[in-house]
């Protein structure tokens, strides 16, 4: 959870093909083995709170909008699908564009705010949903990882859509951290990859707190909304 949002199943040293648009790519080679993910991308996570800041006005610091986006009990019905620059996985669609869509007379700039989080989750959600079905296989716990990933409200939101624990670490800047780990591999530092999982550490562990039907009206919900969206540039 960064600027974008990037999903990642380590698939060892076979690359699979995907049948659900998601990327093939290569996590790291070590030792003479290469090692290949799947791999989901998110033009906009965090980005979608900087352009509330920057474009809208709305907060003045990227860490207000969680205090704000709890202040009211759900989004009151309101969906921001932030495609302000296209949708990426599973969707790749260049045309699409952003839109705030469900509004009433009551919703307000709080309601906004909650929407903008929840969209940050229900855009993991419909990326490890295609994720689940390449592997074959259901997840049983979502680790998190990035900037994103100190607010609260939002990883609670996104475990109760993926109905599965969503884990937060004690270090969230895995990115640096898994660089800093193969450099130290590289010259010694550290004896193998066994050594590196006994230093993991859980510091928050978010569990799903919603009824399934109402999971699935959420979902759908969403899917509505990116329908309004897409091919809205495309050419005649």
């Amino acid at each position: 959870y960064g600027t974008g949002c990037f999903l990642l199943m380590n698939t060892g040293q076979q690359a699979m093909d995907s049948s659900h648009r998601m990327l093939t790519t290569i996590g790291w080679q070590r030792q003479g083995q290469t090692t290949y993910l799947l791999e989901g991308s998110i033009f906009m996570g965090g980005a979608t709170v900087q352009w509330l800041r920057d474009g809208l006005g709305l907060i003045s610091s990227s860490d207000e909008i969680e205090a704000l986006a709890a202040s009211v009990a759900d989004s009151g019905g309101v969906y921001l699908v932030p495609a302000h620059t296209g949708l990426g996985a599973p969707y790749w669609d260049p045309y699409a564009r952003g839109a705030l869509l469900g509004m009433s007379r009551g919703s307000n700039r709080a309601h906004i705010a909650r929407a903008a989080l929840e969209a940050i989750a229900f855009q993991s959600a419909e990326v490890l949903s295609a994720m689940e079905k390449d592997a074959g296989a259901h997840l049983c716990e979502l680790r998190v990882d990035g900037g994103a990933a100190r607010n609260d409200l939002m990883l609670q939101f996104q475990a109760d859509l993926l109905g599965v624990p969503v884990v937060r670490p004690q270090i969230t800047e895995t990115t640096a951290l898994g660089a800093a780990y193969l450099a130290g591999l590289a010259v010694g530092f550290w004896h193998d990859e066994a050594e590196l999982t006994s230093m993991w550490r859980a510091e928050r562990r978010f569990e799903p707190t919603i009824a399934a039907d109402q999971r699935a009206a959420l979902l759908t919900g969403w899917r509505r909304a990116v329908d309004r969206c897409r091919h809205w540039l495309e050419p005649d």
